[in-house]
């Protein structure tokens, strides 16, 4: 090989070598910048996550909404993290008294009008957030495969023992309006006044074991502590097979069951916790959230 080829084989080998050179350090700068590009992503969905501060908000709610209003909170909560939902499930009367006495409170989900009327006249609630969100139905239920000789309200006397809710619990008060509208209890301004020993005496004597919410009424047919009981349509859901609706009570003899919504004066809440109530509020009112109660049996048609 001569001179002048060797000359030439070197220039060669030192441009391939430049070459590798160059592309080496392309490769470790764009490393570099991927690096970086992900250091702020990571950041900028840090700043994202803590955009909402962390709050808890106090919703009191009828027994009746308890399962539902789980599934709800959860499907909030994915978009919403940092906000804690404490329910407090109770009848509606209950619920009323204590947010009149004083407990903390940003919303109330009650299953009767008069509730809210109630805390609307007290001044309890926050102007312009009151709202009609779904309506329920009074049903008589048994244990399947019980052998009563009930068929519904009218012959509800026949059972052994009834679960039937006071007077206070909204549930208790929409039976009692409708044995008064077929005429098996005597007329009254005041259905709720009626104690469930009248009840017990104008159905014959039958034993009625009163409870103080709806799902207590539930609980007392479940496990067969009584024959019969009076509750909700929603309560059935999830115990398909284990109860049997004797009669579905219409709106006839109860008048409509419609479940009002409202935010509720709390002077203690800082501006976190009032605005996470506040769009809480909105997502129970949304078509989202009206989907998942008409799987569990409410009817949102309520305009």
């Amino acid at each position: 090989m001569d001179k002048e080829d060797i000359s030439m084989k070197k220039k060669f080998l030192a441009a391939l070598m430049a070459a590798v050179m160059v592309f080496s350090l392309a490769g470790c700068g764009s490393g570099g910048d991927d690096a970086d590009a992900k250091d702020n992503t990571d950041a900028q969905a840090e700043d994202t996550g803590s955009e909402e501060e962390e709050t808890e908000i106090q919703v009191f709610i009828a027994a009746s909404l308890n399962t539902v209003m789980t599934e709800l909170a959860d499907m909030y909560n994915e978009d919403h993290p940092n906000v804690k939902i404490t329910f407090n499930p109770d009848s509606s009367g209950t619920l009323l008294t204590q947010i009149q006495e004083g407990y903390e409170c940003d919303i109330f989900f009650s299953a009767a009008q008069k509730q809210m009327d109630d805390l609307e006249a007290d001044g309890l609630m926050v102007e312009g957030t009151r709202a009609n969100v779904v309506n329920n139905q009074v049903v008589v239920v048994t244990l399947k495969d019980s052998g009563t000789q009930v068929t519904g309200l009218e012959d509800i006397g026949k059972a052994e023992s009834i679960a039937l809710a006071g007077g206070s619990v909204p549930v208790g008060r929409y039976t009692r309006q409708a044995l008064i509208n077929l005429g098996m209890l005597p007329e009254t301004d005041d259905p709720a006044s009626i104690t469930t020993q009248e009840i017990s005496d104008a159905l014959g004597g039958v034993e009625i074991s009163e409870q103080d919410n709806v799902s207590k009424v539930l609980t007392a047919v479940v496990e067969g502590s009584c024959e019969a009981g009076t509750t909700y349509y929603s309560d059935t859901y999830g115990f398909e097979d284990q109860l049997d609706i004797l009669q579905t009570v219409s709106y006839d003899l109860t008048g409509n069951v419609i479940y009002p919504i409202a935010r509720v004066v709390n002077e203690e809440a800082d501006d976190a916790q009032n605005q996470a109530a506040d769009d809480f509020l909105a997502f129970i009112l949304s078509d989202e959230a009206k989907e998942v109660f008409e799987s569990y049996y409410f009817d949102t048609n309520v305009e």
